[in-house]
């Protein structure tokens, strides 16, 4: 009887970790398909410390996404003088409004959206990496299971 559940529950774990590494791949496979249709490119110099290993490459991969996060959020702070989004709309509401601040606001709003969209795409490709992760483990536990139940 003992023999039989553990089979059982080795089945099942080896049949989730056949589902979750093969949506974990797809997934890393959407990602990428996204930011390679996106053609997002680095500059092939005046990168920003840090970034220089990724130099005239295309981003393609969330990690490579994050890192382009980082150099728009360094144009960013560069043109807004290190002011965010929201602390320049605080300067407009206060009755500083000009054409200066508000083409400021747009380049700080554009800059800080395409960040947050950026960091999705890496935040999508570490959940892919986690959904793997725990397939592997699901698999290897599913075995352990099975080698229980046959022993």
């Amino acid at each position: 009887m003992i023999a039989t559940l553990f089979a059982l529950v080795g089945i099942a774990l080896i049949a989730a970790a056949v589902i979750m590494i093969a949506q974990g791949l797809i997934g890393r496979r959407s990602v990428t398909a996204e930011l390679a249709r996106q053609r997002i490119s680095f500059p092939a110099d005046h990168l920003p410390a840090g970034l220089d290993a990724y130099a005239g490459r295309t981003v393609r991969t969330g990690t490579e996404a994050r890192a382009y996060s980082t150099l728009i959020g360094a144009h960013v702070a560069s043109a807004t003088g290190g002011r965010t989004y929201a602390e320049i709309t605080a300067e407009i509401q206060a009755g500083d409004e000009d054409e200066k601040l508000s083409r400021l606001r747009e380049t700080a709003f554009m800059g800080e959206t395409l960040r947050g969209a950026l960091l999705g795409a890496y935040q999508a490709w570490q959940v892919t990496l986690l959904v793997i992760g725990l397939g592997a483990l699901c698999l290897a536990m599913g075995a352990g299971f099975l080698g229980l139940a046959f022993s």
